[in-house]
């Protein structure tokens, strides 16, 4: 590691934008609760324990792009912050406005950011770019679980 304060800054930064979008939808839940959902929805303990994994690899994705000497580097670090403010802003937009289409269309445009920046991070780093393909596929289960809440509660 060349500099264990940028993991551990990298780490905090992504956690702490899960953190803060589940602090702020926590009082939608019980709303959440409340609409039909598919049969495939998990238990609402395995949310925060598979985003936490998942910030926490993206925090760890993203140092590893930022410590890199690649002349990709700062676009691939820009395309990784817009698509993580995108991920906070899908958080309030289904859970709290309950605005589930346009979620869906949002998580859209967030799945297109997440591919784009997997590309970049290959171009700097393919550990880094490894590391989100995780958050790639949960991101598409949430699609599925998104789409199917729309559909069964319109």
């Amino acid at each position: 590691m060349k500099n264990i304060k940028a993991l551990i800054l990298s780490v905090l930064i992504s956690v702490g934008v899960g953190a803060l979008a589940g602090y702020l939808t926590m009082d939608s839940m019980q709303a959440y609760d409340a609409v039909a959902k598919p049969d495939l929805v998990p238990p609402n303990w395995v949310f925060p324990i598979v985003w936490t994994i998942l910030y926490i690899l993206m925090g760890i994705s993203a140092y590893l792009v930022y410590v890199s000497d690649s002349s990709y580097r700062n676009q691939a670090l820009r395309i990784y912050a817009i698509q993580l403010v995108m991920n906070f802003f899908w958080s309030i937009i289904f859970f709290n406005l309950q605005m589930y289409l346009l979620a869906f269309i949002w998580l859209l445009l967030l799945l297109g950011m997440i591919v784009l920046m997997i590309v970049s991070f290959y171009q700097v780093n393919k550990t880094a770019a490894y590391l989100q393909i995780p958050y790639l596929i949960w991101v598409l289960f949430a699609g599925y679980l998104n789409l199917s809440i729309y559909l069964m509660n319109r």
